[in-house]
């Protein structure tokens, strides 16, 4: 028997939205003078026959998106019908808190400089209220490993309702205790970073025996707490054979969503020309993520080849020295947090010209 919920997307004057989840999958439904738009009809038809992250009181479409009905999404939804005009919002703000790391992954976009460089609680909710005040909805802290950051409770807790507020980790010191305190800090969803479905694989790769159990075990503690957890896979040349079993790995453990991630050569692998997945890699990622059910898969290397370079354009990303770069794997620091305001620094970023491109920048290096 079908069963079929709906949930409100947007809702104004000139356009409503709605999702309708019919038998697990997302059906969008609009009406008003806007949905004739074609790009109003492009940005909320990505949606059509998606699965959802997850489906209770709250449609939760994706780990990387605020839930709907949220006073966040709603921000959301707005700054996209203000990115029609050409108007851009840092929609997605990264927070590298601190560049500590148990971990000497080979690819690291961030290599620990050696200097224990680590933003101030108060720069950090400093930061954090400038980008919320520019339109971001998503914040995200990143490292270096952001557990071993002491006061991440507290900074989580900083980012208001006009946000959500997400973590990347190796799983390195994510325990239920602090899992239980992120939770209660407000944050949404976990990224738990792999290499590999195989332990010794992603060991390897991440310079660190056990750390593969670290993720598993960290994966368990945030569903424990009431978190939603992403599995975040940078795929390379060597790995893209393990597309079923990452899948299959997500669904065992139980997580919401599996991000697939094409390795970028920036940080240690700077200026490396191997690593970039080929025609034949991308076109079985294409078509094993069409075919996927459950979890729902999101493929970077798909919304790069839909949307265009989100760096700059929508992505803004800060550095434990507080400079400022369009994304992660862009190191391009075009100002820096303790000299001027964010905005200054965003607005700067509006000159950049790789944004929307079908490529990465590092690729054109």
């Amino acid at each position: 028997m079908s069963t079929e919920r709906s949930y409100p997307l947007y809702r104004s004057p000139l356009l409503e939205v709605e999702a309708h989840l019919v038998d697990g999958r997302i059906r969008v439904k609009l009406r008003g003078p806007l949905s004739a738009m074609p790009q109003v009809r492009s940005s909320v038809e990505m949606f059509e026959g998606q699965i959802p992250a997850h489906a209770g009181e709250e449609l939760c479409l994706s780990t990387w998106l605020p839930p709907l009905g949220s006073r966040a999404f709603d921000r959301l939804a707005k700054s996209q019908l203000k990115a029609l005009l050409g108007l851009r919002t840092p929609d997605q703000v990264t927070i590298s808190i601190t560049e500590e790391c148990p971990n000497r992954c080979q690819h690291c976009a961030l290599p620990d400089s050696g200097q224990k460089l680590c933003l101030s609680p108060e720069a950090v909710r400093k930061v954090i209220d400038q980008v919320l005040d520019l339109g971001t909805t998503t914040v995200i802290f990143d490292g270096g490993e952001p557990t071993l950051y002491k006061e991440l409770p507290d900074v989580v807790r900083h980012v208001d309702g006009r946000a959500v507020s997400t973590l990347f980790t190796s799983g390195a010191g994510f325990s239920s205790t602090l899992a239980d305190k992120l939770k209660e800090a407000g944050l949404y969803a976990v990224n738990v970073s792999l290499d590999s479905p195989v332990a010794e694989e992603h060991d390897l790769m991440r310079g660190r025996s056990g750390v593969f159990e670290d993720a598993m075990r960290a994966a368990e503690n945030a569903l424990a707490a009431g978190l939603l957890v992403d599995l975040y896979v940078v795929l390379r040349p060597e790995n893209v054979c393990h597309l079923q079993r990452f899948h299959d790995l997500a669904r065992e453990v139980g997580a919401h969503e599996l991000t697939f991630f094409e390795v970028v050569p920036t940080g240690r692998w700077m200026g490396k020309k191997d690593v970039a997945l080929s025609d034949r890699d991308h076109a079985a990622l294409q078509h094993f993520v069409a075919c996927a059910d459950a979890p729902r898969i999101f493929s970077v290397p798909d919304a790069l080849r839909r949307f265009g370079c989100f760096a700059g354009r929508s992505w803004m990303h800060i550095t434990p020295a507080g400079d400022v770069y369009p994304c992660a794997c862009v190191p391009q620091a075009l100002g820096n947090i303790f000299k001027e305001p964010v905005k200054d620094i965003w607005r700067k970023m509006g000159s950049l010209t790789y944004p929307g491109s079908k490529k990465c920048p590092m690729r054109n290096s």
